[in-house]
């Protein structure tokens, strides 16, 4: 581990109690965060390229490691929750944010790389905790446990918000209305994101 990702990691520790990673941070990187993003901006601390992973941490050395609105932009998506896996530390969380395959929004930026769905982080958890459609886990090694996930929704105006607020509640209420809202009304009622939280899992191991 190089002196100045021991400082990094040290500092983080001092501020927060624990080290936190945000990655794809931009200029916008929250306090006490280690910041880590393929341009030089202001407020990142490591320059990485995510399809290579993050070669730069030790294993284990996060507590949480922080994606808002990454993910999409990334084609190996698969070699990269296997080395969030790597450096988290056992009982860690992965907290991500990601757009919906629905969400109309997503096909303006021409970054954007991986579609998200109910399902996606669902191929990286073991059959046991899967919904009632089962996804296929045999595509890597790496395993997560779905601590939360919520379906996000988003209005732009006072009322749209309101009713938007009201579909969240509702689509959220279980599992089950989770996977009946994707199958039937995405489409119908667009969804903003998909918003997780995920802990690696004892059996997981780096693809």
């Amino acid at each position: 581990m190089s002196a100045d990702i021991e400082n990094l990691l040290e500092h983080s520790r001092t501020l927060l109690g624990r080290v936190e990673i945000e990655i794809g941070c931009g200029p916008k990187k929250a306090p006490g965060r280690i910041g880590v993003d393929h341009l030089a901006l202001p407020g990142v601390d490591v320059i990485a390229n995510l399809e290579e992973g993050l070669g730069a941490f030790p294993s284990h050395c996060a507590d949480v490691i922080h994606a808002r609105s990454v993910l999409e932009h990334v084609l190996n998506v698969g070699g990269l929750l296997a080395e969030i896996h790597r450096v988290l530390k056992p009982g860690g969380q992965f907290r991500v944010f990601v757009p919906h395959f629905s969400n109309p929004y997503f096909y303006s930026d021409y970054t954007h790389r991986t579609f998200f769905g109910l399902y996606t982080f669902y191929y990286f958890v073991e059959p046991a905790q899967q919904l009632r459609r089962k996804v296929p886990v045999f595509y890597g090694s790496t395993r997560y446990t779905v601590e939360s996930l919520r379906l996000t929704f988003a209005g732009r105006s006072r009322l749209g918000i309101r009713f938007k607020s009201l579909v969240e509640k509702l689509v959220n209420s279980s599992p089950r209305m989770q996977e009946l809202y994707e199958a039937n009304l995405c489409y119908l009622i667009p969804c903003y994101g998909v918003d997780a939280v995920l802990i690696p899992a004892d059996s997981g191991c780096a693809t």
